[in-house]
């Protein structure tokens, strides 16, 4: 094996072996006695019941992980990449149809293999759990969608990053970079009025005391509000979300019918502030600019290392290729790619503590907040104990229990 070989190996075991340690450290850190906060939502046999769901889903993640770990050292070392290289060849079309065939195909197969996966986690783990609404026709349509949009939308992207690093030189990254940025602001632009329809049905919400009390918050703090939706969310789930679609003109709250049904108006109230606190708080524009600029940086490295003949090497390919570059730096970037997500989880974490602090003070309401907070624990079933190294490693959002003690503390 030559040194890129010997990076990406260790780079992927190593990344394995951490994952593995904070599973089994989160698992330890399950606590038998139930937090005194969460006595007013939670029963003992409802607590048991969200510690044995944080066992079996960290169980069947080690599973999936495992398996896909042995499946891509299998296919890499028995010279499967070179060989559906060497097979699109033969077909004898330009670089940019072989590259897209090239990733057609291993795409298609670790779709494939993940299928599986994914109909035991829906219809059995989280059916045993009484999340599951999803029906099989759902989740058919549902992939057939998911597809559709990948040849729709992905596929044209992936054809002209090829075609940009194939014959646009030494500046390429720099094209690929604003074509990245371009389409990632369009689609952000049309998802909320033509992408995220096709899975789920919005209905603008009926006139009501609901809907009255959000008109009335956003006029209250200068939030330029163009729609109140809900969503049909128990189509698929009995979980429950919040979110904001859209920016510029275009900003909407989506709301899951699910948190509507299970919920006061004044606790929905505090989830509609705790995001338009994003907003204010410029944690959204943050968040795209620090994503771009990684992006950037990524393009540049990728730059360096797409046509590195040991590179190729490194996974027994004949030929060098711009499309297998592409491929094979994301497995050697990988390292990195896992310390910038630890850097911007903590900065997602402290982004939710200032989205719950100005929703307190704005709502003139901190109990509800921490009311919704504990209410959304105990449906979904959420880990009350989850062990700190999980957290750093995995939490978009601080642990319940530690934002509950921040909005008090703020109140106070």
């Amino acid at each position: 094996m030559n040194i890129y070989a010997v990076i990406i190996l260790l780079a992927l075991l190593v990344n394995y072996a951490i994952n593995l340690i904070s599973d089994l450290l989160n698992l330890r850190a399950l606590d038998k006695q139930l937090p005194e906060e969460f006595k007013d939502v939670f029963d003992e046999e409802k607590y048991r019941k969200s510690q044995e769901y944080t066992r079996v889903r960290t169980r069947f993640g080690l599973i999936t992980s495992t398996f896909s770990l042995a499946v891509l050292l299998i296919f890499w070392f028995a010279g499967g990449f070179n060989w559906v290289d060497q097979f699109v060849r033969e077909a004898g079309y330009g670089t940019i149809v072989t590259g897209l065939m090239f990733m057609g195909i291993l795409f298609a197969a670790q779709y494939v293999i993940s299928i599986p996966f994914s109909i035991y986690s829906t219809f059995v783990i989280e059916e045993r759990f009484g999340f599951n609404k999803t029906t099989p026709s759902t989740f058919v349509t549902d992939r057939i969608k998911g597809l559709g949009l990948t040849l729709l939308l992905g596929a044209p992207l992936l054809a002209g990053i090829i075609a940009i690093f194939e014959y646009l030189g030494a500046i390429a990254w720099l094209y690929a970079w604003i074509v990245i940025i371009v389409y990632s602001l369009v689609v952000q632009f049309i998802a909320p009025t033509w992408i995220m329809p096709i899975f789920n049905k919005f209905t603008p919400l009926e006139d009501g005391e609901l809907k009255q009390a959000i008109l009335d918050y956003a006029r209250k703090v200068s939030f330029p509000l163009q729609g109140i939706y809900k969503i049909d969310g128990s189509r698929r789930s009995s979980k429950s979300n919040a979110f904001f679609t859209g920016f510029g003109k275009n900003k909407r709250i989506a709301l899951f019918d699910t948190l509507i049904e299970n919920h006061t108006v004044p606790e929905l109230v505090a989830v509609l502030a705790h995001e338009v606190g994003h907003y204010k708080k410029k944690h959204i524009p943050q968040n795209m600019i620090t994503g771009f600029l990684q992006t950037g940086v990524m393009l540049y490295l990728l730059s360096l290392f797409i046509q590195v003949p040991g590179l190729h090497e490194a996974f027994f390919m004949q030929d060098i290729s711009v499309y297998a570059g592409l491929l094979f730096f994301g497995l050697l970037y990988s390292p990195i790619e896992m310390v910038l997500s630890v850097i911007m989880q903590m900065f997602s974490r402290k982004h939710e503590f200032e989205a719950d602090r100005f929703a307190a003070e704005t709502t003139g309401d901190p109990e509800s907040m921490v009311s919704v907070l504990k209410k959304l624990s105990a449906d979904n079933l959420s880990n009350l104990t989850p062990h700190p190294f999980h957290v750093f490693l995995n939490y978009s959002h601080p642990p319940v229990l530690q934002r509950i003690r921040a909005i008090r503390s703020a109140a106070s």
